[in-house]
């Protein structure tokens, strides 16, 4: 089965790190390590950034545990025994939602594109070859990265970072 901590160590790298940050024209704002504070307000990250403890050592398990419940477990990628597979899975759904991620990666595989990982699902996905897979869903997030573009022109800044990581993902 695939395992939390290598896939968190890639999506980690791909948000930026351990950086607190705000980017003009960012629909997610202010965030920390990916955490957007527009989305995720509740966070129990933000008390510690609040008052400017970025040293402590509680921030990067809060990190860890958030992307795990929020993101891994609710794609069921414990479950997928491709690394790979649930590797890519996860780090798009931070990237663009579970739902939307989840969705992908349905129709990716011929399975009903409701946004929710169940166990017909994860059957197919353990199905998959990787290699099919991984260049299957990249097309289809380059795909919607395009249409996002296309219907906001003000989010074209943010285009080469996402086929970068994309990319990343097929290589």
């Amino acid at each position: 089965m695939a395992d939390f901590q290598p896939a968190f160590e890639i999506m980690i790298r791909n948000e930026g790190g351990y950086v607190n940050h705000t980017v003009a024209g960012d629909r997610g704002g202010q965030t920390f390590a990916g955490v957007a504070r527009k989305f995720h307000s509740d966070w129990q990250g933000w008390d510690l950034i609040d008052r400017n403890d970025m040293e402590n050592p509680l921030l990067t398990e809060y990190v860890s545990v958030f992307y795990k419940e929020k993101f891994w477990d609710k794609l069921k990628c414990d479950d997928i025994p491709n690394q790979r597979v649930a590797t890519t899975l996860f780090d798009f759904a931070v990237n663009a939602g579970v739902k939307t991620a989840a969705k992908l990666a349905q129709l990716t595989i011929g399975a009903t594109p409701d946004g929710i990982i169940g166990s017909k699902s994860v059957a197919k996905l353990s199905d998959v070859d990787e290699e099919v897979f991984a260049t299957k869903y990249a097309l289809a997030k380059v795909a919607r990265y395009t249409e996002i573009v296309k219907k906001d022109r003000t989010q074209i800044k943010f285009l080469v970072g996402w086929l970068n990581r994309t990319l990343r993902e097929v290589s």
